[in-house]
């Protein structure tokens, strides 16, 4: 069923002049002169983001004027109209002009609708759009219902979302797509071999736990997602000033990117096997939190001296990652708010991704432009390996002052001998201000953007 702002009518709807500052002029001659005239006395002239309301000659609402930029400009944002969503009055409208990526654009007015309403309710207001010619509605709810529901994950507090919480939102994005579903518990991950996550996790007073469940037929290509689910962060007996521990409810926003991707694959039923694993645990302190010094046993053999407890994510995604690797799949995906360094790097809206396949990041790189979820390729450089380098352990589990997001890619690179294919992306899973489409608050990155490369290599 398509989304509740999508209209599957054009009746009483109004249209909107989607213009440029080259453009304007044409299309404004072709309007009625009350129109015509109210545009000049504000001033509109087209400019990017600009609207202007334009009445009729009794001073009814008779349409909207939009500014994009031009085609070809380097900073165009497909997103621009989702801002639209947000500032007309309630109403039915339409593109009354072609649109320029019509089903980002659709998209945008969604996800631009969005808000965080667990705690405070905000005015509701129904502002629908006329599903553009040739545009998937279904298509587009399903993506947009699994980034909303993502959002909300993230935005959520761990008062109210701690891992036993993960596990029970994975449980239902798993059961509502009829997914095979497993969770190891507590003292049963050393039982079962993942002492990295068990560690991690046994300061909380909720358990750490491995979640893991499986989608479609045995017999298709296997992709392996990975989540990094640390529902908060206190740095552990490493603790962070409490200024970075304001957003760290937003370190579990790996596994809500896994769980938005796995939500889209399953929804659109792309004929592939899925796995979804995610490590979910909070790095508490207490009397038998992991230590500094500390050396750790891992699912994969590799022992890991801990120079830092503030480094858990890459501990917990060890373990994960070592077990995915066991199947031999086809591609393993690991999304992780990991390292401040991938923002000093690259800031908050442009999340590095590391992979050895180069065709892989070619077609990462480009599918990500084209459905405006960019990403940025960062390099695996193999001689920085030796930061990681320990006296008394294989691996320790920082490395040094530089090269931070870089290091800990090559970290969990150690994990992964077998896939075919593997790729990490350091996200951010925050809007640290309102764009058009994108919130301020949590956010998914780069699950859109795997979504419709996993869609064209699979389901053409």
């Amino acid at each position: 069923m398509p989304h509740a702002l999508l209209a599957t009518s054009s009746e009483n709807s109004l249209p909107i002049w989607l213009v440029t500052e080259s453009t304007w002029s044409s299309i404004s001659e072709k309007l009625p002169k009350t129109a015509q005239g109210f545009a000049r006395a504000q001033g509109f002239e087209g400019k990017v983001g600009s609207h202007c309301l334009l009445p009729d000659a009794d001073g009814n609402l008779f349409g909207v004027a939009f500014g994009l930029a031009d085609e070809n400009a380097k900073q165009r944002d497909p997103f621009a109209v989702g801002k639209l969503a947000t500032i007309l009055p309630d109403g039915i409208y339409r593109f009354e002009n072609d649109v320029p990526d019509a089903a980002l654009a659709t998209l945008s007015w969604i996800l631009a609708s969005y808000g965080f309403t667990r705690y405070r309710k905000r005015a509701e207001k129904s502002v629908r759009l006329v599903t553009p010619k040739g545009v998937d509605a279904e298509e587009v709810t399903r993506i947009a219902n699994a980034v909303f529901r993502s959002r909300d994950l993230v935005n959520i507090p761990t008062s109210d979302l701690g891992p036993d919480g993960i596990e029970a939102a994975a449980r239902q994005v798993a059961e509502a797509h009829g997914a095979k579903f497993t969770s190891i518990v507590g003292d049963d991950l050393l039982k079962q071999n993942f002492p990295m996550i068990h560690a991690v996790g046994r300061a909380s007073a909720t358990p750490p736990r491995l979640i893991d469940f499986t989608w479609g037929n045995a017999n298709a290509p296997r992709i392996t997602l990975v989540g990094k689910g640390v529902a908060f962060d206190t740095g552990g007996l490493d603790i962070k000033p409490a200024s970075s521990m304001l957003m760290m409810r937003k370190d579990m926003g790996g596994a809500a990117a896994t769980l938005a991707l796995a939500d889209m694959i399953m929804g659109a039923k792309l004929p592939v096997r899925l796995r979804v694993l995610i490590p979910a645990v909070e790095n508490s302190i207490s009397s038998n939190a992991f230590r500094p010094g500390d050396i750790l046993n891992s699912r994969k053999g590799i022992t890991v001296e801990i120079g830092n407890t503030d480094a858990e994510g890459r501990l917990i995604l060890g373990d994960a990652l070592a077990l995915a690797d066991e199947e031999k799949p086809d591609l393993i995906v690991d999304f992780a708010t990991l390292t401040g360094a991938a923002r000093v790097a690259l800031g908050p809206e442009l999340p590095p991704f590391f992979t050895d396949d180069d065709e892989l990041a070619l077609d990462i790189a480009r599918t990500g432009m084209e459905v405006n979820d960019p990403v940025w390729r960062m390099p695996l450089w193999s001689p920085y390996m030796s930061q990681l380098d320990s006296k008394y352990a294989d691996m320790n589990n920082t490395g040094g002052p530089m090269a931070g997001s870089v290091t800990a890619a090559l970290f969990l690179r150690r994990f992964v001998s077998d896939a075919k294919a593997y790729v990490h992306f350091d996200i951010f899973a925050w809007n640290n201000s309102t764009r058009p489409g994108r919130p301020e608050g949590g956010e998914v990155q780069a699950a859109r953007l795997m979504y419709a490369l996993l869609k064209k290599r699979y389901a053409s």
